[in-house]
C-alpha cells in the first residue's frame, strides 16, 4: 500500500440537490463544500465528491453475484477503520436506510477479512463501506 494515499475525486448524478444533501450531509455526516444551482460538493471522508444534477434521472442498477450476494454495478465507497465502519453502521440502522446487502463479515478468518454493507443514495447510486481486521491485506490474493 502506498505511504501516503491521494484524496480522490468523484462525481456522480443525482436527481435531486436538496435530497443529495439530506442523504450525503444529514445521514452521513459529509460536510459541504462549494455548491451551484447544478452541483454541490462533499468531504466524503477526505476524498473530493460531487453530486451533480441530472433532471430526469432514473435509478437502473446492473447487479453482479458475489459470496451469493446481489451486488450492485458500478458502486464506490470508501474504506474505514473498524470503530468508525460500525459507528456508520449503527447511525444508518438509527436513520432507518434500507442496506441493499446487509452489514456481514467477509473471509472470515482468512487473510483480508472485512466488513462490508452496501447501500443506495436517493438518487440510486451504490456505495459500499468496508473495512478490515488488518488494513495491510486490502489487497491481499
Amino acid at each position: 500500500m502506498p505511504n501516503e494515499l491521494r484524496p480522490f475525486h468523484l462525481a456522480v448524478p443525482v436527481h435531486d440537490l436538496a435530497v443529495a444533501r439530506k442523504f450525503y450531509g444529514e445521514i452521513l455526516g459529509c460536510e459541504e463544500g462549494r455548491s451551484t444551482k447544478q452541483w454541490v460538493d462533499f468531504d466524503f471522508y477526505g476524498h473530493q465528491f460531487v453530486a451533480h444534477l441530472k433532471e430526469g434521472m432514473e435509478a437502473n442498477p446492473h447487479i453482479n453475484l458475489v459470496d451469493g450476494k446481489k451486488i450492485p454495478v458500478p458502486h464506490f465507497g470508501v474504506v474505514l477503520d473498524w470503530t468508525d465502519w460500525e459507528k456508520l453502521r449503527d447511525r444508518l440502522v438509527e436513520h432507518e436506510m434500507k442496506f441493499v446487502v446487509e452489514p456481514y463479515l467477509r473471509f472470515e478468518g482468512q487473510a483480508g477479512e472485512q466488513g462490508t454493507f452496501f447501500l443506495s443514495d436517493f438518487s440510486g447510486n451504490a456505495l459500499e463501506f468496508k473495512t478490515f481486521k488488518n488494513i495491510n491485506q486490502l489487497f491481499t490474493k
